[in-house]
């Protein structure tokens, strides 16, 4: 009987090598043999997988009288089958599938199935838990409003949640999906590979595969921070003076550059060349702002960053997320002040004493304000947001303050 034919359900094995679809399948005959006669000792099994042959061989002893019929043969049993037998030799004689009955088969099958399947499960995981961090590519099954499904080429299922899709992604059936491995376990037997495309990781590894000099040692990638589908920061390095790290991140004209930039949904990417100076690595992560001068705290890890009037609203970005990507990029919490000569027409706050709480007051010189135009200066949010007032309490210091000037 062929074992491809008897069970059909193997016929496309997947990622199982050969000697241990041989030991699964010798163990599970085995199993039936043990089931049957009580002991599986005496028989040898053949298994040829390539043909999905197989014979199942049992092992007798000749004997005048029969006291375990699984490894013993009467003598006339055994003349039965050559003439020629004698007590003490052994016969052996081939047992056919069938004769095991019905339920014992479908039971084989049953077990072989499960044992296969388990197999399948514990190579995936295996296969994909030594790739976490590694880019995948696979085709969109299915998506829906928590996640998608896709299935790799080998047809195993990755989940892609909604979490880990950039804002701007947008799939559906039969789309080829980028992303990098993020986690794999085992939920209920079953590996769970969960991808992700919002992971600093995966800009990395973007990097990597088009960048030559990246994939060969030559840059290194120090940092890299982002904010999925808006903005990134990524932090380069050569140990070759004769490599620009920045300029061969980005290519001629851009062109490397440009094809991670659209794989990112439009992301907006600043290559920035990495130094341990902490003053100058924050000048740069500031870009395109022009930085006037720098005041560091190393004990609480603040950066007081001083800029021309027109060049605060390039340094803080649309909704404070360059200065916020800036800060996580170096490791300080940085604040942006106008770099304003007092002029004669400035007011000392401390003019404001009758119309303002000195405390108040107090605050505002806390973060470097002395005059009122040194308020004026800064944009309300960062204002709240640097001297932890009520917004009503600020918009009446500030109209107080403008008034003055009116």
């Amino acid at each position: 009987m062929n074992l491809i034919d008897t069970f059909s359900e193997f016929k496309d094995l997947k990622n199982i090598d050969r000697p241990t679809m041989m030991s699964v399948l010798e163990d599970v005959f085995r199993g039936m043999m043990t089931k049957t006669y009580g002991s599986d000792e005496n028989f040898d099994i053949i298994i040829n997988i390539d043909k999905g042959d197989f014979e199942i061989w049992r092992n007798r002893i000749v004997v005048d009288n029969v006291e375990d019929a699984n490894t013993q043969i009467s003598i006339n049993d055994a003349k039965k089958i050559d003439e020629s037998y004698e007590a003490g030799e052994e016969v052996t004689e081939e047992v056919k599938l069938e004769s095991f009955g019905r339920r014992a088969i479908l039971a084989l099958r049953q077990n072989l199935a499960g044992r296969i399947m388990d197999l399948e499960k514990a190579n995936v995981f295996n296969k994909y838990r030594d790739r976490i961090g590694d880019i995948v590519v696979g085709e969109v099954y299915q998506a829906w409003k928590k996640e998608t499904l896709i299935i790799d080429d080998e047809g195993n299922e990755l989940i892609l949640p909604k979490v880990e899709q950039i804002p701007n992604d947008f799939f559906k059936k039969g789309d080829t999906v980028k992303a990098i491995v993020l986690q794999v376990e085992m939920r209920n037997n079953n590996p769970l590979i969960t991808l992700s495309r919002t992971s600093p990781i995966f800009l990395e590894r973007l990097f990597e595969q088009e960048v030559p000099e990246i994939f060969d040692g030559l840059i290194t990638i120090k940092r890299v921070v982002r904010a999925p589908g808006e903005r990134a920061k990524i932090a380069v390095e050569s140990y070759d003076d004769r490599i620009d790290p920045v300029g061969a991140c980005v290519g001629v004209k851009g062109s490397r550059i440009h094809s991670i930039v659209r794989e990112l949904r439009n992301e907006n990417i600043d290559v920035i060349n990495y130094t341990a100076n902490s003053q100058l690595l924050i000048q740069r992560s500031l870009n395109p702002a022009k930085v006037t001068s720098i005041k560091l705290n190393e004990t609480s890890k603040r950066a007081d960053v001083f800029l021309k009037p027109n060049e605060v609203s390039l340094a803080i970005g649309k909704g404070g997320l360059n200065i916020r990507l800036a800060s996580q990029l170096v490791g300080y919490e940085i604040d942006v002040y106008r770099d304003v000569v007092e002029e004669e027409e400035d007011v000392n706050l401390d003019e404001f004493v009758d119309e303002i709480d000195s405390w108040i007051i107090d605050t505002l010189k806390k973060i470097g304000c002395d005059t009122a135009k040194n308020v004026l200066a800064i944009p309300v949010n960062e204002l709240i947001r640097r001297t932890d007032l009520e917004e009503e309490t600020v918009q009446e210091l500030l109209s107080i303050l403008k008034s003055e000037f009116e």
